[in-house]
């Protein structure tokens, strides 16, 4: 089984090197799971990233579990929030539920400034559309 992760991880990698957020998604989970290779959770952030502001909506809800949990990164509700929240938008619906938990911890200021962030990121995400 080992040896199909790391043929995954190898293949995966040379389609997210051309930009394909699919595979970009699949190095961030091989990365912060350590399937395939060691597991490293700046790289599982930096390939998430890369999916994320690409659109993909599997990568921002990633994003915002890793800020929410402080996984690879200093926790980060606000973070975590608007990640949560773009993802959301995207249509991927555990983000919906993981978003109103992490607010359950923020106050009403941070969760104004997660919303300001949130568009911010969508307006970045469709000018790379564009």
């Amino acid at each position: 089984m080992l040896l199909d992760y790391r043929l995954a991880f190898e293949y995966s990698k040379v389609d997210a090197e051309k930009g394909d957020p699919a595979a970009q998604y699949k190095l961030g989970v091989m990365y912060g799971l350590g399937l395939g290779v060691a597991q490293d959770y700046a790289e599982a952030l930096r390939w998430y990233q890369r999916a994320a502001r690409a659109g993909d909506a599997r990568s921002q809800s990633n994003l915002g579990f890793m800020y929410g949990t402080g996984r690879g990164v200093p926790q980060d509700y606000i973070q975590a929030y608007a990640w949560y929240n773009v993802a959301s938008a995207s249509g991927e619906d555990s983000a919906r539920y993981n978003r109103e938990a992490v607010a359950g911890r923020m106050s009403p200021a941070q969760i104004e400034k997660a919303q300001k962030l949130s568009a911010e990121i969508f307006d970045q995400i469709n000018q790379g559309r564009t």
